[in-house]
Parts: structure tokens; C-alpha cells; sequence
């Protein structure tokens, strides 16, 4: 085990938000890691910060009142109830070219999987050549690359119960994503973003997914994302620490364009009929019926050194 996943495994079981020191003391305790420095208190608070700095989104950090911070895991900051309390800052992202010629599209996928699995958020890869138009070009802009569903986290099962019965809409969001290995200039941009407009139609959310993206179109990502309500992400070989660029902005489904797209697609059509599956189930199969969904979802990276051995693999650049 690494120091960054012995902090990860600590905070996943320390359940509140921490400082250096007892995040290292909890460390000693359950021997998941053997310091061999003269500081591993300073080693422990330096990864933290990196986690920040670096804008990995696994985890936060607060400001307590004697200036020191506390750190906890994203995916649990509804369970700990500091959802009100704003996280600090995390620093700009400084754009490093990147080589994107010897990987494929789809071999991102994976990565974006990892970076929505953090936030809650199941994903599933739609196959464009399983559907029965996948040879007809007027129907070339319908399939999204992926698409994202995120359940409401309501703490009460009555309350979860109630705004089931009365709207079942209202109890998950579905995103729709257009992934890119890069876009690097006006033009490009143009015929991604208009590609992702036309391929989310249907979703609550519509992103644009990018591993390289030149600095020069930021004016214009921001123009284009305030007309049109289309997201951008810049996506990371180390998909913890994606960033969300411009969020995209909410609409309601269009049940006709998601009819259509199950009609041919059959992809598409199981992963709606596993929203469905879950939303009706009986509370006591709710739980196999979650994990029915997870198992036909996309996979995800269950640690950093499984992120850097896929991404060497399929040399993507490691940055």
C-alpha cells in the first residue's frame, strides 16, 4: 500500500474530516504503512496538500478557526454534513501540452468512469456501431460517447419513498458525455461542442470531454457554454484530478429522444431499463439491484497504481 492510499483508506474509515497528525497517528495504528523518514508527520501533511494542489477530487479540505485544515474524502461529504461548509480553493490548473497520437478514443473512457465513480455517479459506455442506424449518417449526432446517472442521496427512506411515488424523474439525474482525445483550435471546438449539443438533447446535463485542449479557446468554451448550457471537462491521466471546467447547465428529459434512442439502440435501452429496475425495486432488493446496475456499468480504477500501469499500457501520456 502507497501513502496515498493508506491516507485514502484512513479517511474512508475515520468517517469525519481530519488533520495531519491524527491521520497519521491512525495510519501507525492500523499499520497500513511503514515511515522510514525522520518526518512522516510533514511526509503525511505534504500528500494531503498534494491532493489539493494537484486538484484530485477524492478529497477536501477545511479551514478550522486556529488556521489548520481538516481533510475528508468527497464521496462522503453528505454522510459527514459538512456539505454547507466551503472547501478550500484549489489552485488553477496550468495547461501542459500533452501527446495524444497513440491511444484511442475509447481507451479514456475509463478514466472518466474512475473520475465519475468518485462523485457517485454510475457511467456506461454506449457502443454508436451496436445500433440499428449506426450505418445511417443522419442519425451520426443521437449517441452520446457515455452516459452518467447519479440517485438522489436522501437520508430518509420515506422521504426517498414519497418523491418516488410522486415523480421518479425528480429522484436521479442522467448526463450525457461527448469524450475527445484533444481539441486544439476554434474550428475543432465548433464541431464538438455542436456534437455534444446534439448528442445530450435528451439529458438533464451535457458535457464536453477533452484530454488536450489548447489555452487559446477558453473565451471561447465560456461563450459557447453561456449560450448553449453544454459543460466542459479537461480530463487527467490521474482522473482524480479532472476538473470540471464550465458546469453545464440542467434541463428536463426528453422522453421522445430517450424512447428513440432505445429503439435502437439495445445498450441504451438495458442501462434504462436498470434505472427503472432500481427505482421500482422493493426496498429489500434494493441493494442487489444497485449491484446488478454496477456490475453493467463501466469499470473503474480501484487504485492509483492500476491508473498509471492502464495508462502506460495504453500510452497515454502520464502527467
Amino acid at each position: 500500500m502507497t501513502i496515498k492510499e493508506a491516507i485514502l483508506k484512513s479517511l474512508e474509515e475515520m468517517q469525519l474530516p481530519a488533520n495531519a497528525k491524527d491521520i497519521y497517528d491512525y495510519i501507525l495504528k492500523k499499520n497500513y504503512f511503514v515511515f522510514d523518514g525522520l518526518t512522516p508527520e510533514n511526509t503525511i501533511s505534504a500528500r494531503l496538500g498534494d491532493f489539493i494542489r494537484l486538484g484530485d477530487t477524492r478529497v477536501k479540505r477545511i479551514k478550522q478557526t486556529n488556521g489548520t485544515f481538516s481533510y475528508y474524502l468527497t464521496k462522503k461529504e453528505d454522510s459527514i454534513n459538512i456539505g454547507f461548509i466551503a472547501p478550500d480553493k484549489v489552485l488553477e490548473i496550468k495547461k501542459i501540452n500533452k501527446s495524444s497520437n497513440a491511444y484511442d478514443e475509447r481507451d479514456l473512457h475509463k478514466l472518466l468512469s474512475s473520475y465519475l465513480k468518485n462523485a457517485n455517479i454510475y457511467s456506461k459506455t454506449i457502443f454508436h456501431e451496436q445500433s440499428l442506424s449506426s450505418k445511417d449518417n443522419h442519425q451520426k449526432w443521437i449517441h452520446p460517447d457515455m452516459v452518467g446517472i447519479r440517485f438522489l442521496n436522501l437520508k430518509s427512506k420515506t422521504g426517498l419513498l414519497f418523491l418516488k411515488t410522486i415523480n421518479r424523474a425528480d429522484t436521479f439525474e442522467i448526463t450525457s458525455y461527448e469524450i475527445k482525445k484533444e481539441i486544439n483550435s476554434d474550428y475543432e471546438l465548433k464541431k464538438c461542442f455542436f456534437q455534444a449539443v446534439s448528442n445530450s438533447s435528451w439529458a438533464n446535463y451535457g458535457y464536453l470531454v477533452a484530454f488536450e485542449i489548447s489555452d487559446n479557446l477558453k473565451d471561447e468554451m465560456e461563450r459557447l457554454n453561456q449560450s448553449f448550457g453544454i459543460g466542459l471537462i479537461e480530463l487527467k491521466s490521474n482522473p482524480y484530478e479532472s476538473k470540471i471546467l464550465f458546469p453545464a447547465k440542467y434541463k428536463t428529459l426528453d422522453f421522445k429522444t430517450i424512447d428513440k434512442l432505445c429503439n435502437i439502440n439495445p445498450e441504451f435501452e438495458r442501462l434504462i431499463e436498470q434505472i427503472e429496475k432500481l427505482m421500482t425495486a422493493a426496498e429489500k432488493y434494493v441493494k442487489a439491484t444497485e449491484k446488478e446496475l454496477e456490475e453493467f456499468c463501466d469499470t473503474y480504477f480501484a487504485n492509483d497504481i492500476e491508473v498509471e500501469k492502464y495508462c502506460k499500457d495504453k500510452n497515454i501520456p502520464l502527467l
